[in-house]
């Protein structure tokens, strides 16, 4: 499989770079305000770019450094630049071009990336005079867009798309029998451990230093006739508490490890609990469609009352992932290992399982039949039949008619219909929901002049009947 493509989106301070990033992953995960100077470190998403999922770096801006911490600001933004397949290159339309957005061009141009201009806050202004304005960088064919009214993301997306790197071929087909699995988890939680431990071997370095693991490190190893091939990843800290640029540099290639694994354990150290960061990954593990196994490491480092208290944040702050088995384990010492292979396995054979339209289709059927959707302006979907649309996630196509109608509400129930019959552990599941082709669409008035009479003289008994009434 290819790597994730990364976009970094870089320009001078306060010309709306986190605006767009917020538009694009459809977040609000980078902080806006009117005011320069504001984004300091780099933030990624996950977002969808003409069709096409990518990691998008929302960087500081780039400017003259008055102070220690803008000069390491810019610093991360110039690994961004070099870590990035593509830049989105933004400017101001308002404050038009200033002599710095000049010397940012040439250091574009002299890194040989493929470079988007993209001209911001065009909104009632006149887009030709600030494209005209906007070639003076040299930079091509520059976009006009407004990020926070999105006019002309539509036309920004399309082009992105053009000029990512093609999509590799995928080799999951050939290698069906074997399981990609990735280890993600924040800093000094038992990663690298549990995998020397299913190595049998001392690959990785493991220390009780968080942050040891820089790079993704790959190896294969077979247990009991089946192939696994295993990626340890750098621990990812939450934003604010991570300061070096190596370590985000690290963090967009686990991510990256995420996009190409089939299936994801999440490795959570059981002495600090279940925190908020440990759920921000298991919500990337879903929304990149992996499957997902969650791990509680150091588990024999806590008590009784302790491991209760785990488990009751597992339920609370992991609600969302409860689908996802839960393995309890100490990579150090080497217990709960079987259990571990089994549930990766488990979630393997789940996954990649081929359900029948009839059987997928029964179970739809009883599920509208219990609970039917409900109407909207008095017409209610009709959800006809469905069948299986694709692996990891698991993707169940429903056929019908007017289902852009079905509630989100709606929608959930039936995946829990769906789960809880075929017993889909650990897998996302998505529903993709298709109109039907009317059938007699197109034919036109076939009917013969007798037929045509017969229907007219029913119609003037219906209305003679009416009107005694």
């Amino acid at each position: 499989m290819s790597s994730l493509p990364v976009v970094a989106i870089v320009g001078r301070p306060n010309v709306g770079k986190s605006t767009l990033f917020n538009a694009l992953t459809r977040t609000r995960d980078a902080l806006v305000a009117d005011m320069p100077g504001v984004t300091r470190d780099r933030i990624y998403g996950r977002a969808t770019v003409d069709g096409r999922p990518v990691i998008l770096i929302d960087t500081g801006g780039l400017d003259q450094a008055s102070d220690e911490v803008e000069t390491g600001a810019q610093s991360q933004t110039r690994q961004a630049i070099a870590e990035a397949d593509l830049v989105v290159f933004m400017t101001d339309a308002r404050a038009g071009i200033v002599p710095v957005e000049h010397e940012i061009a040439a250091e574009l141009r002299e890194g040989g990336k493929r470079v988007i201009h993209v001209i911001n806050k065009t909104d009632g202004l006149n887009t030709d005079m600030a494209v005209a304005e906007g070639a003076e960088l040299g930079m091509g064919r520059s976009f006009p867009i407004a990020a926070s009214h999105r006019h002309g993301l539509g036309q920004l997306d399309r082009e992105i798309g053009e000029l990512l790197p093609q999509a590799g071929a995928s080799d999951e087909q050939e290698v069906d029998a074997d399981i990609h699995l990735a280890l993600i988890g924040r800093p000094n939680a038992g990663k690298s451990t549990l995998l020397n431990r299913l190595l049998g071997e001392q690959r990785a370095l493991a220390t009780p230093i968080p942050g040891t693991t820089r790079d993704p490190i790959h190896a294969v190893v077979e247990r009991d006739g089946t192939t696994f091939h295993l990626v340890d990843t750098a621990g990812i800290r939450r934003r604010r508490g991570s300061h070096e640029g190596v370590e985000r540099f690290s963090t967009i290639k686990a991510l990256q490890a995420v996009e190409k694994a089939r299936i994801v354990c999440l490795v959570c150290d059981s002495t600090e609990g279940i925190t908020e960061q440990d759920a921000r990954l298991a919500g990337h593990v879903i929304e990149a469609g992996r499957g997902l196994v969650l791990v509680l490491n150091k588990w024999d480092a806590i008590d009784s009352d302790k491991r209760r208290a785990v488990l009751s944040e597992v339920a609370e702050r992991l609600d969302f992932a409860r689908f996802a088995p839960v393995v309890t384990l100490s990579a150090l010492h080497g217990s709960g290992l079987g259990e571990l292979t089994d549930a990766v396995e488990h979630v393997n054979e789940v996954g990649m399982a081929e359900l029948s339209t009839s059987a997928l289709t029964r179970v739809l059927r009883r599920a509208v039949e219990a609970h039917p959707p409900p109407s909207i302006r008095r017409l209610s979907p009709k959800l006809r039949y469905a069948h299986g649309g694709g692996h990891f996630p698991y993707r169940v196509v429903i056929h019908g008619n007017r289902t852009e109608h079905v509630p989100d509400q709606y929608r959930r129930y039936l995946v829990n219909s769906f789960r809880k019959q075929f017993d889909l552990t650990g897998v996302p599941v998505r529903l993709v929901f298709r109109e039907s082709d009317n059938p007699y669409a197109g034919r036109g008035n076939r009917l013969t002049p007798r037929q045509v009479q017969k229907r007219k003289r029913l119609k003037k008994f219906v209305r003679r009947k009416q009107r005694k009434r």
